[in-house]
């Protein structure tokens, strides 16, 4: 394994939601993973893994707008330096998830970044102002998920599968 962790894992949460899912794969995937909050993550970071897992909520059918900064911030300087690594996404929804998960498919497919995983949209079924607004738990299936997830990108980023 190389001085640098494999995976790199940004993430960006308002509730709880995504931060959790994000926390549960940066755990299995241990001294693989390094996870880094959006505002954190820049394009040394990104540079400096070799494949990535972006973890946020869906707001309004798109990803935050955190989460769109750190892509606005990081693309041009990546342009050209990370083609084939590979990705993938864990989107804590309300409802479906769907609109984050193709925006950030779109915005990935200029870097020529490689999806090794379906997406991960865990639904927390809020739909109110009050259920959207609160603190959110991470249920132990969904947990198990993220933790899978995360191991399996770290695994595979260290034999070299990705």
């Amino acid at each position: 394994m190389t001085a640098e962790p494999l995976l790199l894992i940004v993430w960006h949460s308002r509730t709880g939601g995504a931060r959790a899912m994000a926390e549960a794969a940066a755990e299995a995937a241990g001294a693989k993973a390094r996870l880094l909050h959006c505002t954190d993550a820049d394009a040394a970071a990104m540079l400096a893994a070799q494949g990535y897992l972006f973890v946020c909520p869906e707001n309004l059918a798109s990803m935050t707008g955190a989460m769109k900064e750190f892509f606005d911030t990081t693309y041009y300087p990546l342009l050209g330096q990370i083609e084939g690594r590979a990705f993938a996404t864990a989107i804590a929804a309300g409802s479906d998830g769907e609109g984050a998960t193709r925006q950030i498919d779109r915005i990935v497919a200029g870097w020529r970044l490689k999806r090794v995983a379906d997406p991960l949209i865990v639904n927390f079924a809020a739909q109110t102002p009050e259920a959207i607004l609160a603190a959110k738990s991470l249920p132990e299936k969904a947990r198990q998920e993220c933790a899978d997830m995360g191991a399996a990108l770290g695994e595979g980023l260290s034999i070299g599968l990705f």
